[in-house]
């Protein structure tokens, strides 16, 4: 990667692109079977909450971590949800499916990328999920690029 190489973030559109995509994906979440409970009692900011959250991994600016807390307020927000693989490949659908529909960049390298960080943060959703609310003590946000990852993660 360059100097020149567009962050992922921008080559997706930025901000406007991740309102939008969380937007229209949190309507389809609120309407699914199986998710809808999941997010039932969901804040009516998180959509965007996630956007500022997905702008910073992919190299926008720190927004989430400046208001919201980083990643360690992002994997608080899991603790004991339970959920399930089942969950998580839905959420991943929709997501992709949104993504598709609200014209998102489509190229492999990005779509590639895109799809690394979504598999390993749902992962970790998941993971993190299954326990009881505790400290987390702060990380570094994950920073994803093309084909790099940023920072101390190492599979747990």
């Amino acid at each position: 990667m360059t100097d020149q190489t567009p962050t992922l973030y921008a080559w997706l559109g930025q901000s406007d692109a991740l309102e939008k995509l969380t937007t229209e994906f949190y309507i389809k979440v609120k309407k699914d079977p199986l998710l809808a409970l999941v997010f039932a009692n969901m804040d009516e900011k998180h959509p965007h909450y996630v956007a500022q959250f997905l702008g910073e991994v992919f190299g926008g600016p720190a927004e989430y971590s400046v208001a919201r807390g980083g990643h360690a307020h992002m994997l608080s927000r899991h603790f004991g949800r339970h959920l399930t693989e089942v969950h998580r490949r839905q959420w991943v659908n929709l997501l992709v499916d949104t993504a598709n529909e609200i014209g998102l960049a489509a190229d492999p390298e990005f779509r590639s990328a895109l799809m690394g960080y979504i598999e390993w943060g749902t992962r970790i959703a998941v993971q993190t999920s299954q326990m009881e609310p505790q400290p987390v003590e702060q990380e570094p946000m994950p920073k994803w690029g093309w084909g790099e990852v940023k920072g101390p993660y190492q599979p747990r």
